[in-house]
């Protein structure tokens, strides 16, 4: 099984993890870039079929990556958001903007967008905006769980955030944030506050492997109207993630170089799988 296992998916996953750990930036985006999106929807749809083994050895190495980072980054992530807020803003700004001409060309969109199509892309901006402006301050941090709904809750929050981690351009922790549950859940992580992580954990694999199917439905039957939703999500996206300009000249000038680095990061990954 060990042997069978796909191990060059351990680093995808880990980049997929901290991606979860930026608020607007989702690991699906990342999974488009890194050319496994269909099938990580594959895998994750097809988890209780006959083949579940032949899922598992693309799964387990994914996963894997996925915690290894969440546990590993989220104090460097916290600590690059408190201190360099903007140039880490900037840089995953340039990965989402960066996956645009890729989405583009999978699509075809250029030569099979109709009317019908750019009305999705635009309705599929609006909650992404809407997300945004809905953010609340956090709720009290839950370093316990005392009873039932507590942990009702974590499992929900879970299940709504693996929802959007598998949608290009909906970020799980944006969810979280939305939900007050974005500091329980990495100072969780953080701390290794095992029942926290179980309780929001339980409810990300209940949320994935539903809306896996749903997904896997949408991207089959309704190709190009999905893909239509997909690039508004991402167009959106860039909204929740730009974090503004600062009156530092210095701050502004290494925002735009993390920017372009993101571009380029995206671009060469992208070429990279294109030939894989």
């Amino acid at each position: 099984m060990l042997k069978q296992l796909e191990w060059k998916n351990l680093f995808r996953g880990m980049l997929m993890g901290i991606t979860e750990l930026v608020p607007g930036v989702s690991s699906g985006t990342l999974a488009f870039i890194l050319g496994i999106y269909d099938r990580l929807i594959d895998s994750i749809s097809g988890f209780f079929s006959k083949n579940w083994r032949k899922h598992l050895t693309f799964l387990i190495p994914l996963g894997l990556g996925m915690v290894i980072s969440l546990v590993a980054f989220s104090r460097i992530m916290k600590f690059l958001l408190v201190n360099h807020e903007q140039p880490t803003h900037f840089l995953f700004l340039g990965l989402i903007i960066g996956i645009l001409p890729l989405l583009y060309r999978e699509s075809d969109m250029g030569n099979s967008f109709k009317v019908k199509h750019y009305t999705l892309m635009f309705i599929a901006i609006i909650p992404v905006i809407l997300l945004e402006l809905l953010r609340e301050p956090e709720a009290a941090t839950i370093v316990e769980i005392s009873n039932l709904s507590t942990f009702g809750y974590l499992f929900l929050s879970g299940w709504l955030a693996s929802m959007a981690m598998l949608l290009p351009g909906i970020s799980g922790s944006l969810v979280l944030v939305i939900l007050g549950m974005y500091t329980t859940a990495t100072t969780a992580l953080s701390e290794l506050n095992f029942p926290i992580i179980v309780s929001i954990g339980l409810g990300v694999i209940v949320g994935f492997i539903l809306s896996s199917k749903i997904i896997k439905f949408l991207l089959y039957t309704f190709p190009k109207a999905t893909f239509a939703v997909i690039i508004g999500l991402v167009i959106g996206s860039t909204y929740a993630v730009f974090p503004g300009l600062s009156n530092s000249l210095i701050t502004n000038v290494i925002s735009v170089i993390t920017f372009l680095i993101g571009l380029i990061v995206v671009q060469t990954i992208g070429k990279t799988n294109k030939g894989m």
